[in-house]
């Protein structure tokens, strides 16, 4: 019965958005009256300046999420490179001495 319900909610929301406006680019040439063209017209560059600003604040917040990632590498690499110069630095722990007439080969003649 849920289901019945939630799907009839569903299709009741897709067809009062079908029965809608959608705002877009509209041809203004087709209408008769200055007033009516005039407005058709403001109302193209109100959904242009709309869809401008969408795209700069959706633009700005990738770019923003870019640098934070790049300065989270940034201090990655620094992390590791300090840890590198600490590795190179630190002497290496002497292994003990191998006897190498054990392993020697003997030399070919």
């Amino acid at each position: 019965m849920k289901q019945v319900l939630a799907i009839s909610l569903v299709m009741m929301a897709v067809v009062s958005a079908a029965a809608q406006d959608v705002p877009g680019i509209e041809i203004c040439t087709a209408e008769k009256t200055m007033e009516r063209r005039t407005s058709c017209l403001q109302s193209n560059i109100d959904f242009l300046k709309n869809t401008v600003t969408k795209a700069q604040l959706d633009s700005r917040q990738r770019i923003d999420a870019a640098n934070r990632q790049i300065d989270a590498l940034k201090a990655t690499v620094a992390a590791l490179q300090s840890r590198l110069d600490a590795l190179e630095k630190k002497p290496a722990a002497k292994e003990p001495d191998k006897d190498t007439s054990k392993d020697a080969k003997p030399a070919a003649k």
